[in-house]
């Protein structure tokens, strides 16, 4: 995780030098918050109440936090009030670059970040509603069910064989060599869902990507934040990871119907974004090496929650 990147108090005073000349907020004690995946994250208290501080520095997914903001700005528009509310700079910003990171500020949140069974009705209700607000005038990338996931796995584990020296690049390279086989099925049934889904473009909508692992939870009020990856796409993005489990997919039916949305998951989509995110994940690990912990968390992933997911879509 980038947010592990240990920070000196030098440059914490920078940072709250910086939030104070361009926020005009006073900053009275900035800590790590540890909420999210990709960036650095703090919790910032001020005499005028409590911030989120999000910081990315990663060149590979900085350009999509920063085309984040003003999705988050037209929902909050429309009405959607369980996201981030932004806190715009001194001059009307949505977001401004600091020490070559995309910083953005937001009100804070209280809660906990959570994923159980119990949390899916609130996660699919809040989806739904989501996909009701009107997406002219947006500039959102479109799902296009290319199967180039898998295409640029492939491109970055042909990159480290040639540098198989790199630091813990040898246990990688032995763990997809091990898993060979399954990753070339998975490549060839991501490519035949591929075929089958991309001459229909229909039902798309404002998809989160990851809703489930970014639900706040606080009593019984519920928030879904970090919408770095917001595309339009077929309710199956956000539906996928439940379906294995029919009763999941009865809750999201209901929560459509509910919010007036005639739509029934497709078996197909669900398919593919099982298979596109086998090679997605990979790719991030791959993108992100060398770092601590790669090679067991390689070999983690290849036995761990997703394969479920795989074993139901091997059976479709």
């Amino acid at each position: 995780m980038y947010s592990n990147v240990p920070r000196d108090s030098a440059y914490k005073n920078r940072l709250c030098d910086f939030i104070r000349q361009t926020y005009g907020l006073e900053p009275g004690q900035i800590t790590p918050a540890k909420r999210g995946f990709y960036g650095e994250t703090w919790r910032l208290d001020t005499a005028c109440g409590r911030f989120f501080v999000k910081l990315d520095y990663s060149d590979a997914h900085k350009g999509v936090y920063e085309r984040s903001f003003p999705l988050i700005e037209h929902l909050r528009g429309h009405g959607i009030g369980f996201i981030s509310k932004i806190v715009k700079t001194s001059r009307g910003e949505l977001c401004v670059q600091f020490d070559g990171a995309v910083l953005g500020i937001f009100e804070w949140i209280d809660g906990e970040n959570i994923e159980t069974d119990d949390t899916k009705w609130p996660e699919y209700q809040m989806l739904a509603k989501v996909y009701t607000v009107p997406t002219a005038g947006l500039t959102l990338r479109r799902e296009d069910f290319s199967a180039r996931s898998a295409a640029m796995f492939f491109r970055l584990w042909n990159r480290l064989k040639r540098a198989p020296t790199e630091e813990g690049a040898a246990r990688v390279l032995t763990l997809f060599e091990h898993n060979r086989s399954r990753l070339e099925h998975w490549a060839k049934r991501l490519s035949h869902f591929s075929g089958a889904c991309e001459g229909d473009l229909s039902h798309f909508f404002i998809t989160h990507g990851d809703a489930g692992g970014n639900l706040i939870a606080d009593g019984d009020r519920f928030f879904l934040v970090d919408w770095d990856d917001p595309i339009l796409a077929p309710p199956e993005r956000d539906a996928w990871f439940m379906c294995p489990h029919e009763w999941a997919a009865d809750v999201f039916h209901r929560a459509l119907r509910q919010n007036g949305i005639r739509y029934t998951l497709r078996p197909e989509r669900l398919a593919y974004y099982i298979y596109h995110y086998i090679f997605f994940y990979l790719t991030e690990y791959l993108e992100g090496f060398p770092k601590a912990n790669t090679a067991k968390e390689i070999e983690e992933y290849f036995e761990g929650w997703l394969m479920e997911r795989v074993r139901h879509a091997d059976t479709m």
